[in-house]
């Protein structure tokens, strides 16, 4: 490298490869396994299609797969856990009601998503439709994936299995279109005549769609009328498969939680300021970069009304108006740090100060609070550079909504966070965001985020020597 590139633009260019933030490491010491196993299987995303007979599930099914071609996914069919009939059901078989939830070993369907869910290879049955029979030799491998795709007329009929789902959707086709699909599969690949098919609709297949299958689609996330033929549809659940996938995984658990995306030149930035030989004016500079890209996603967050204005053209705009009452709150004295972004993005705003003593894990004893005294009617941006235990931050968030604030009305902003903090946070309050720009690995010993970046205020301040 020649000598007079600096390295903080060494770093800058050299910032690049994919990443996901919190993403865990080996080497990092930390109180709990929880938040430490660097080999820990990331969750996978379980989607669940139903609909239908002949509804076009299988087609909606291989269109994700075809279009999430970067992400490994695994399809599993209800069909595979059809019971195998006895003597007496076969002799009888056309009296047998395949559409009826006892036709289904439930149980073992449960039992392979649960693995599947837990990073675990499964066998799936094969089940032979001309003999209605499984085969008693082979099985079909599945191996663990980022997506599971759970395809079949009932899966949203056990609320087991629904629970084990993060999206559910329901393929919704005019019942003419199912019928003529179903006479046509059912005759080319199973071997039966026209009139045992529409005897078996008309006895079992309509009765059990209108008594079973109709009713699950209350539970369904996504109804994609028209099924494969809808485009539309299936291109806006790619899209926010692939945001779903490259979450964090505490974001999955807490919908409340935030994380900005990542980007090559957040990445450098965060580089440069965990690095500990960087200089203060550096630290500063990079820092308030940050903290002004944290502080501008999260005005996204914040309501805002439809308002009309007239351009020089002397024509008609339709635009949106910022919520007019917003206020931030620093958590003294790193907080103090995030004030110049936020008053730059918002002229005017009032800010007021929370100082709360911090005695190792115990964040719990307020010295001083002044705060707008009108602060019950605003939204409120609360700073804190930090999120390490989280009890200081729940002792604030506290404080707020004892003074009137509703919690649906509090942001807290900060630039890293402990996985330790968002369970903290965002399980106590629910329906309060947090936006942050990094989740980091967990908390060590002495209650430090790890990799972190050591004591923020003293560093910004310049009271680290």
């Amino acid at each position: 490298m020649p000598k007079e590139k600096t390295s903080i633009d060494y770093v800058m260019e050299k910032a690049s490869g994919p990443h996901f933030s919190g993403l865990r490491s080996p080497t990092a010491t930390a109180t709990s396994t929880a938040f430490s196993d660097a080999n820990a299987p990331r969750q996978p995303f379980v989607i669940g299609v139903s609909g239908g007979t002949a509804s076009g599930k299988t087609t909606v099914c291989d269109m994700i797969i075809q279009q999430l071609h970067d992400h490994r996914v695994v399809l599993v069919n209800q069909d595979s856990f059809y019971r195998g009939l006895t003597t007496e059901e076969l002799k009888r078989v056309h009296e047998y009601n395949f559409d009826h939830p006892d036709a289904f070993d439930t149980e073992q369907l449960l039992d392979c998503i649960e693995k599947l869910r837990d990073g675990q290879s499964v066998q799936v049955p094969i089940y032979d439709f001309k003999r209605h029979q499984r085969s008693s030799n082979s099985f079909r491998q599945v191996n663990a994936s980022d997506v599971i795709i759970l395809e079949g007329i009932l899966v949203f009929h056990d609320q087991c299995v629904r629970n084990l789902m993060n999206m559910k959707i329901f393929v919704d086709t005019d019942a003419d279109m199912r019928l003529a699909r179903r006479i046509r599969r059912d005759t080319v690949e199973r071997g039966r005549d026209v009139s045992s098919v529409l005897e078996q609709y008309a006895k079992f297949v309509k009765p059990a769609f209108d008594g079973f299958v109709l009713p699950s689609k209350k539970y369904a996330d996504v109804i994609i009328p028209r099924g494969g033929e809808n485009h539309v549809a299936i291109d806006l659940i790619v899209q926010h498969l692939r945001t779903k996938l490259g979450q964090h995984d505490l974001c999955k658990i807490y919908p409340n939680a935030y994380v900005v995306q990542s980007t090559f030149q957040i990445r450098g930035m965060h580089t440069l300021i965990r690095d500990q030989e960087i200089s203060k004016h550096d630290f500063v500079f990079y820092s308030d970069r940050l903290i002004r890209l944290v502080v501008e996603h999260v005005l996204g967050h914040l309501p805002f009304t439809e308002k009309q204005v007239i351009t020089p053209t002397a024509s008609v705009y339709t635009g949106v108006d910022f919520c007019k009452k917003l206020c931030g709150v620093s958590i003294v004295r790193s907080g103090e740090s995030m004030e110049n972004a936020l008053r730059a993005c918002c002229k005017g705003i009032k800010i007021g100060k929370i100082l709360i003593h911090r005695d190792g894990d115990n964040g719990k004893h307020l010295i001083y609070e002044k705060l707008p005294k009108d602060i019950s009617e605003r939204h409120v941006l609360l700073l804190d550079p930090v999120l390490a235990t989280g009890n200081s931050a729940n002792h604030a968030i506290e404080l707020l909504i004892q003074k009137g604030v509703p919690e649906s009305h509090i942001i807290f902003l900060n630039l890293i966070s402990a996985p330790e903090g968002i369970h903290c946070v965002c399980k106590r309050f629910p329906s309060l965001k947090i936006v942050t720009s990094e989740i980091d690995v967990a908390l060590n010993g002495e209650f430090r985020v790890i990799p972190g970046m050591g004591e923020f205020g003293d560093r910004y301040f310049g009271t680290d020597d």
